[in-house]
């Protein structure tokens, strides 16, 4: 609530069954509903940040009535409905973007950039760990933490994986996993993300093994590291590490920003201009729903 007051918007109110949250609408001078059913007509658009197995009911409720959507991610556990949810806005026009924070992220960026010129990638491996936060009532460790490196990932490569593989611990609850290793095959190259809510550290990081130069990103503390190794049959020629500048940014307000930006670009027409992000999150979540499937089965499954 405090970014969206500084941005160029009118907050028409809040909605939640927690009678509570009416202070926080006072706090704003905004109107408060217990029903976000009421609250539909009166917007252009509307930020959904109830529990993921909420998701469904809800977007599809918002959409159907005609409002732009910004969902925090996942956009349901289930990819055929998160199909069904991009299809439907698309059909009526409406924007359908997820809440990950990671694509606005400078470092995430800069990575993109330079994962372009790095040559052949060998490999890459993730970690989204730490120890504060217990497994959440509504998913486990690779729905809430693994689905922002995948996508990450989705973001950073022009490649999706062909096979998925993942290994499930349940120390805390027997059905919410609270730490992950997901395995996805490229075909030429591979990716490890590692997810954990029981890890000493806190670290959200990635390192880009490729044939030019080995690649660190700390998404924490924006920061990238860029080692010159190249490999080859003949030789190992190693040159100087490099820290590259990065802005830095709050990627929470850059992404309230920028789904403002763009309903206010779809509210005067240009709606075909603009990429929906929606668009790519059926496989965020069909990626996701297989490592569960896998670690189910114990063994790998084809993405498609």
């Amino acid at each position: 609530m405090r970014l969206l007051s500084k941005l160029p918007v009118h907050v028409v109110g809040i909605a939640d069954v927690d009678g509570s949250k009416r202070q926080l609408a006072e706090e704003f001078d905004t109107n408060f509903f217990t029903d976000y059913k009421k609250l539909l007509p009166l917007v252009d658009a509307v930020s959904v940040v109830v529990p993921t197995n909420y998701h469904y009911q809800v977007v599809r409720e918002a959409l159907e009535s005609g409002k732009h959507v910004l969902v925090e991610k996942p956009v349901t556990d289930d990819a055929e409905k998160t199909r069904e949810l991009v299809g439907l806005a698309s059909e009526k026009g409406l924007l359908l973007s997820v809440g990950y924070l990671y694509r606005f992220n400078p470092a995430v960026q800069k990575l993109k950039e330079l994962v372009k010129t790095a040559g052949r990638l060998q490999y890459i491996t993730a970690r989204y760990v730490h120890s504060t936060n217990p497994p959440r009532k509504d998913s486990g460790a690779v729905l809430n933490l693994g689905i922002h490196m995948i996508d990450i990932l989705n973001f950073v490569l022009e490649d999706r994986p062909k096979r998925v593989y993942c290994k499930l611990v349940n120390s805390v609850h027997p059905k919410r996993e609270d730490s992950a290793m997901i395995m996805l095959d490229y075909g030429h190259f591979f990716a490890s993300v590692e997810v954990s809510s029981c890890h000493p550290e806190k670290k959200r990081d990635m390192w880009v093994i490729a044939e030019k130069e080995k690649i660190y990103a700390d998404f924490l503390e924006q920061q990238i590291i860029r080692y010159p190794i190249l490999i080859s049959e003949e030789k190992v020629e190693a040159g100087k590490e490099t820290h590259e500048e990065i802005f830095k940014n709050e990627p929470l307000a850059e992404q309230l920003k920028y789904f403002v930006d763009m309903v206010e670009d779809c509210n005067n027409g240009r709606f075909k201009e603009i990429v929906n992000l929606g668009e790519e999150e059926y496989y965020t979540s069909r990626i996701c729903e297989l490592a569960l499937k896998s670690a189910e089965f114990k063994r790998d499954l084809d993405i498609e």
